[in-house]
């Protein structure tokens, strides 16, 4: 077992779908060229979802999101692309995801900010806390 399937175990008592969800949203994460962690904040909060996100930078409790306000805030675009990589529906994608999304922006933010730098590197490192 992988460490992202590690990871999908303990955020969801499981791996399958949830491990692939949890890959295709790192490989977006990490990935610079279509806005790392950045850009995937900015664009919920573009779509009116401020509120929601900023819970989940903060160091404060995390707010729910609906599958729904996710398809809203990462538009049709994210969501297939989502899908495809991890081989779901855009439906299942959007479920996943809002109960993904929350947890692992948390992590990834535990001073309150987004990290500089190579957040797939600070991401794996936080994310693996996870484990113990």
């Amino acid at each position: 077992m992988g460490i992202v399937d590690s990871i999908a175990g303990q955020l969801f008592g499981g791996g399958g779908a949830q491990s692939n969800v949890l890959k295709a949203v790192m490989s977006v994460l990490g990935n610079q060229q279509e806005g790392g962690l950045t850009g995937l904040v900015n664009k919920l909060k573009e779509s009116g979802l401020g509120d929601i996100v900023n819970s989940w930078i903060s160091t404060g409790k995390n707010l729910p999101i609906t599958p729904e306000q996710i398809q809203q805030g990462l538009g049709s675009d994210m969501i297939t692309k989502l899908a495809a990589r991890a081989g779901v529906s855009t439906d299942d994608i959007a479920s996943h995801l809002s109960q993904l999304l929350p947890q692992v922006v948390d992590k990834l933010t535990p001073e309150g900010k987004i990290p500089q730098g190579d957040l797939l590197s600070k991401g794996m490192d936080l994310l693996k806390g996870l484990m113990k």
